[in-house]
């Protein structure tokens, strides 16, 4: 798991952390964990993270942004599976177990999103008014639909789970102020087949402050034009060269 940080607003991180010590428990799978938490500048953190020698935790010297910060600690990850957790959302129980089942048993699917409910201030958790249905998401479907809905996706960025050999070909998160997930979807999109999993695996924390959802994103990312145009090119330039994961077997050389 990869998870930047704020430190300003890292008020949620034990509720993260628990989500995600429930996993292994509700799990017989022999796998595990490890969760890099990517502090964007060297404030600290408004909750401590628990003795838990899973968590690697490093710091920006200064707040870079999301994009990089993922990309630092992408550096630092040991496992065949990345996982992205933002620090104020929280998984569901068992969403790792079921995550890996798929990837074991499609080994053709190089990433997947899987349903999110909205975390509201009161505590409520609520579905969003369309989801994507179960099943295998080929090549190019997330680009359409984005260019036939007005720039929105049909799945949720913030439930990716990919093969961490994929997203490192790909450079890790695009170096944007802001939807550095949508440009990294996007693009994984365009070279291998992914999978959505029906199932809610992400409780998505609404609050007044959130990135997301506040003026804050407008002063970090006030040329969101650009940075859609930058990433769908980017997209496009890699299914117009016919970029495919995987490559397939290497080819036989003699010498």
């Amino acid at each position: 798991m990869i998870t930047p940080v704020l430190p300003a607003n890292s008020g949620w991180l034990t509720e993260t952390w628990l989500s995600l010590r429930q996993q292994q428990a509700e799990s017989e799978h022999p796998w595990d964990w490890e969760w890099l938490v990517q502090c964007d500048g060297l404030e600290s953190l408004q909750e401590s993270l628990p003795d838990d020698g899973r968590i690697r935790q490093q710091a920006n010297p200064v707040a870079f942004g999301p994009a990089l910060a993922r990309t630092l600690a992408l550096a630092r990850a040991r496992g065949s599976l990345v996982k992205v957790l933002d620090a104020d959302d929280q998984l569901t129980p068992g969403q790792l177990a079921r995550e890996v089942a798929l990837f074991q048993s499609h080994p053709e699917v190089g990433w997947l999103t899987a349903a999110a409910l909205d975390l509201l201030p009161d505590g409520r958790c609520v579905a969003p008014g369309w989801a994507a249905p179960e099943g295998a998401i080929p090549i190019g479907w997330v680009a359409g639909w984005w260019h036939q809905h007005g720039r929105r996706l049909p799945v949720h960025p913030a439930s990716l789970c990919v093969r961490s050999e994929l997203l490192r070909a790909l450079g890790g998160w695009m170096a944007l102020p802001a939807s550095e997930d949508t440009g990294l979807l996007l693009a994984l999109n365009a070279v291998a087949e992914g999978w959505h999993l029906g199932q809610p695996g992400l409780l998505y924390r609404k609050w007044p402050s959130q990135l997301t959802a506040s003026s804050l994103l407008e002063s970090r990312h006030g040329h969101r034009h650009d940075a859609y145009a930058i990433a769908e090119q980017q997209a496009e330039a890699l299914g117009a060269w016919g970029v495919r994961w995987p490559a397939g077997p290497p080819v036989a050389q003699i010498s």
